[in-house]
């Protein structure tokens, strides 16, 4: 199911320990970011996926001796998206419609 805000367990990739915490490894569209199980799987919107702290997370990530670009191109198959339908709309309708005043 596609959650635009929150994570869900799709999106997580692996478990990462950093200073004696676990962190979820995770993918959007954006990129990779770390978050905690509480979010995960809820109907919450996800702070670590839209934070600031998101912006250190490649240098993070290198520290623990993992590679960002490796895991976000082994992994972009698990970015979800949501495609909206737009009805169709024939132009030569449109005009006469907007002609009639």
């Amino acid at each position: 199911m596609f959650n635009r805000f929150g994570t869900t367990q799709e999106m997580v990739i692996q478990t990462v320990e950093e200073n004696n915490t676990a962190f979820l490894l995770a993918i959007d569209s954006v990129g990779l970011y770390m978050t905690t199980s509480n979010y995960v799987g809820k109907n919450l919107a996800d702070q670590n996926r839209y934070s600031a702290l998101r912006q250190n997370v490649n240098a993070r990530l290198t520290a623990l001796g993992l590679n960002p670009e490796d895991l976000w191109s082994n992994n972009q198959h698990l970015i979800q998206s949501e495609t909206v339908s737009a009805k169709k709309v024939n132009p030569l309708k449109a005009s006469k419609r907007g002609s009639k005043g």
